[in-house]
């Protein structure tokens, strides 16, 4: 080895120790407080932060990653059209990305990232749904596969589950967590299919239609703390409600453009005090509702500042009940908190 080769080598690792070294990322204590609605009204919702990449939520590269990078050149691993996000018990956040062909794991706690596909590196060529199991488990819907996939805690790569039956481009998937059963929205024949834990097909509820417990290709779904089912019924532009059984329990939404109003609703959850969190993609915004359905509050319009989306998707309310959108074509994930009470 060259004197002039060693003094390079050493250069580059105090460069990459010194990096290494570096806090994490976080929000400009600067940055404005983003709020909605505007004062002088009161607060019901505040911007926390966006994840665009795994530095963003404090996850640097190592100093093997940074040596490797170094001598065949860098990896990015930005959201490209993140589609579905969960967060776990453990503050892991899983984003599924078809523009990656995988799922990203950002596990905050352990300062890792991830990007799982299929074995051997095999792409998932739309992942587009992700739901929790009871074992620290995520399952993953590709809806061009027409598979069902699971994360196991830990695992580098996602695994088949097998399902005894088939799948018409599955999208929406939840699971309650209590019995490991699973409800698959199949978007193709406008049905949501309830399977055991085992994989075996209980039942399946829906047809194509307008009327109550009928659907105009849904999409994703929900399921509450109470185990009802909350479907986005896309053209339909509604949001249904059901059991835990599929039965028909409510209604609310149609095609306009006022408060409150859907055009193409796509992602839906509730939180603790009962709000509904609908993410309209051809409006650019999240509408939140009561119980019932009445409206409360929009928030967003197209554009790339926090609070604005560009065909946002799916979103998930964590334990802790942070609000997780997946703003699709601003390539971010990007997250709220409600701070306006029961209401």
């Amino acid at each position: 080895m060259t004197n002039a080769f060693r003094a390079a080598a050493a250069l580059l690792t105090a460069a990459l120790l010194s990096a290494c070294a570096q806090p994490p990322s976080t929000p400009s204590a600067a940055e404005p407080l983003r709020v909605w609605p505007a004062p002088p009204a009161a607060a019901r919702l505040v911007y926390v932060y966006s994840i665009t990449r795994p530095e963003d939520v404090g996850i640097t590269k190592g100093f093997f990653t940074r040596l490797g990078e170094w001598l065949i050149g860098p990896e990015d691993h930005r959201l490209i059209r993140p589609m579905a996000v969960v967060v776990d018990a453990a503050g892991i956040v899983y984003v599924a990305d078809p523009g990656v062909k995988g799922v990203h794991r950002f596990d905050i706690t352990r300062h890792r990232y991830d990007l799982l596909r299929r074995a051997g590196g095999a792409p998932l060529p739309s992942p587009v749904g992700l739901a929790l199991g009871p074992r620290g488990e995520v399952y993953v819907t590709d809806s061009a596969l027409d598979a069902v996939f699971t994360i196991s805690p830990g695992a580098q790569a996602v695994a088949p589950f097998a399902l005894d039956a088939p799948l018409a481009q599955p999208t929406g998937i939840a699971c309650d967590r209590a019995s490991g059963r699973l409800y698959v929205v199949t978007t193709g024949d406008h049905q949501v299919k309830i399977f055991a834990p085992n994989g075996a097909l209980q039942t399946a509820f829906g047809r194509r239609g307008g009327g109550d417990g009928e659907f105009n290709y849904p999409t994703l779904l929900w399921r509450d703390d109470a185990g009802g089912l909350w479907v986005t019924d896309s053209l339909n532009f509604r949001v249904q409600r059901f059991d835990a059984a599929g039965r028909f329990l409510g209604k609310f939404g149609r095609l306009g453009d006022s408060s409150g109003d859907h055009a193409r609703p796509k992602g839906v959850a509730t939180d603790r005090a009962g709000h509904v969190y609908v993410v309209d993609s051809l409006f650019h915004a999240l509408q939140i509702f009561d119980a019932s359905g009445a409206f409360l509050l929009n928030v967003g319009a197209q554009g790339r500042e926090p609070g604005e989306f560009w065909l946002p998707a799916g979103v998930f309310v964590a334990a802790d009940d942070h609000i997780y959108v997946a703003d699709a074509y601003n390539q971010r994930v990007q997250v709220f908190r409600y701070v306006g009470g029961a209401s």
